[in-house]
């Protein structure tokens, strides 16, 4: 059985983002306290979720209320084959306290984006009526929810989808399908407990006020930076060449990713050490990689430049921030993984596709990346990342019979977190310069990124 079938994802997608374009938003409560809507599941059932698909269709859009006086817009949307029954909670606006403003309560904003916390759907096949999926959003994100496929009479099979990324897929859940149109929420987790990690879905943003700190003193630092080839700045302040270490021409001076990234570390690092790092020991090897093959063409090609360089300057910001038991790198490499499929972009269609994982050296396929960093905001709220963008490439002069090798030719810092009103964020600062994780990941496509973590500071003097 599919997880879910191509069209029906696109569908389901194109419509949350349509329906999802609001400029507002909500401080998420815990999974435990999203208000129950079984009484109005009931209520509908026997109309929206039993009657022929045409019937339904002809019904009108509703505004209808929980017993907490909270609003849920009801509504059906007809796809190609499939139509969609959509419990839509209110918007609701909130923040926890920030540097800059003090912390705001909930309060409900007359939108009904369609995914917001606690909003309920079911898909059901145009032609036949029989219902095919049912999605629930624990959390305000269109992208992070759990879902719910027929099995059999007796059972269910339960996904949770991060982003793209399945960290649960076909769970067996035991409750029929039909059974779950009117059950409560928390009765449906307990027949889950402890066999998904519910903790993906319930963030504290309160976590990452050093983050969001660290984020904002960097960015009041890019201005004054340009983007030279090869460029960085040496234990001295000076603006240097990364190969030769010869003065750069001051008109031009500017740092290349190699020189940004360090530029990043020294900012984190100077605060707690009182200097910068020199530029030698940073080109180093360092650690496993490559084999009695490449070794013949390191020094013709530097196929391991961007790899070494990064676990170097990992070694060395955790050694100065944590302890020197942390500068390994079994410590600093990241290589966990918890997802069995992802869904992906391939030929105008999303497919579902098996998660490799890490692998070694290589690390992570570009496309497996978002779903990887989200969990990671969770399970390491304290650290961000520097990538190592790789792949089996010949360079455009190399002569007829030189070989395709792994080869590092790009790093970029990435720093997942929770913003204030608890919605997730990836910033990518690569080439002196902050772009979006968008336009990184499709800059790259059929790529692996190698990550290797970085202690977050909030002290930040470059």
């Amino acid at each position: 059985m599919p997880i879910i079938e191509e069209d029906m994802y696109k569908f389901l997608l194109i419509l949350l983002i349509f329906l999802g374009n609001s400029a507002v938003y909500s401080l998420d409560l815990p999974v435990a306290q999203i208000s129950d809507d079984s009484i109005l599941r009931h209520r509908l059932k026997d109309t929206w979720f039993l009657d022929p698909p045409h019937r339904v269709l002809s019904d009108y859009t509703r505004i209808e209320s929980l017993q907490t006086g909270e609003r849920v817009q009801v509504s059906a949307v007809e796809g190609r084959e499939e139509i969609m029954i959509i419990l839509a909670r209110e918007r609701m606006i909130g923040r926890v306290t920030t540097d800059t403003a003090p912390a705001a309560e909930r309060r409900p904003t007359g939108q009904f984006p369609g995914w917001e916390q606690g909003s309920w759907m079911l898909t059901r096949n145009k032609a036949t009526g029989a219902g095919t999926l049912i999605r629930i959003f624990l959390r305000s994100d269109q992208y992070t929810y759990i879902q719910f496929r027929p099995f059999n009479a007796e059972r269910s099979l339960m996904d949770a989808v991060l982003h793209g990324g399945y960290i649960t897929r076909s769970l067996p859940v035991a409750i029929p399908f039909d059974r779950l149109y009117t059950t409560p929420l928390n009765d449906i987790l307990k027949l889950v407990e402890g066999r998904f990690p519910l903790r993906y879905f319930e963030p504290d943003p309160a976590v990452y006020k050093d983050t969001r700190t660290l984020v904002t003193n960097v960015r009041r630092h890019l201005d004054r930076l340009r983007y030279a080839d090869d460029g960085a700045i040496d234990e001295n302040g000076n603006f240097v060449l990364i190969n030769s270490l010869q003065s750069q021409n001051q008109a031009a001076a500017g740092l290349n990713c190699s020189g940004f990234v360090k530029w990043l570390i020294d900012g984190i690092l100077r605060p707690v050490t009182g200097q910068r790092l020199p530029i030698p020991p940073l080109k180093e090897p360092f650690g496993q990689r490559g084999s009695s093959f490449t070794i013949n063409w390191e020094e013709r090609r530097d196929v391991f430049f961007g790899l070494d360089w990064n676990r170097n300057l990992a070694a060395e910001a955790n050694r100065a921030l944590r302890s020197a038991s942390y500068s390994v790198l079994d410590e600093f490499e990241v290589r966990n993984d918890g997802f069995s499929f992802v869904m992906v972009s391939e030929n105008s269609a999303f497919i579902a596709r098996s998660f490799p994982g890490f692998l070694s050296e290589a690390g992570y396929e570009i496309d497996e990346l978002r779903p990887l960093l989200y969990t990671l905001a969770i399970d390491e709220p304290y650290s961000f990342y520097l990538a190592a963008v790789n792949n089996e490439i010949a360079t455009p002069t190399s002569p007829r019979g030189t070989p395709r090798l792994r080869q590092y030719f790009h790093v970029a810092a990435i720093i997942p977190y929770f913003d204030e009103f608890g919605i997730f964020r990836i910033v990518v600062l690569e080439s002196a310069a902050e772009t979006s994780f968008n336009a990184f990941r499709n800059r790259y496509p059929g790529h692996h990124v190698n990550l290797v973590r970085i202690p977050v500071s909030p002290e930040f003097e470059p």
